[in-house]
């Protein structure tokens, strides 16, 4: 027995570009929040669901309201990338004997 379901498609809402002025109130949102994070907790990583330092949840606040959502993903996990990436450039800990027992 074969079933036939209509399916209906909405528009979906469009997606507009933000403007020059928009985009660089986005960056400078962004930019005071990372300030703010490098300031109070410089290992914070937006991705990892740490709660943001006190100081800095107004900042947060601004820079999502200013920012496209698909943005703030972006430049959270950019950031964290970046502290990766920092760690990596430092070097690392070769393992112990003890440790490469386990």
């Amino acid at each position: 027995m074969a079933y036939l379901v209509k399916f209906t498609a909405t528009a979906p809402d469009k997606m507009t570009f933000p403007d020059k002025e928009t985009r660089a109130a986005c960056w400078a949102a962004r930019d005071e929040y990372w300030a703010c994070l490098e300031q109070h907790a410089p290992m914070h990583s937006s991705t990892s669901g740490q709660p943001e330092p006190k100081q800095c949840v107004a900042l947060r606040k601004l820079y999502e309201k200013g920012c496209p959502g698909q943005w703030v993903k972006h430049f959270d996990r950019k950031r964290t990338f970046e502290q990766f990436k920092a760690k990596m450039a430092k070097g690392y800990e070769p393992l112990n004997e003890q440790q490469q027992q386990k």
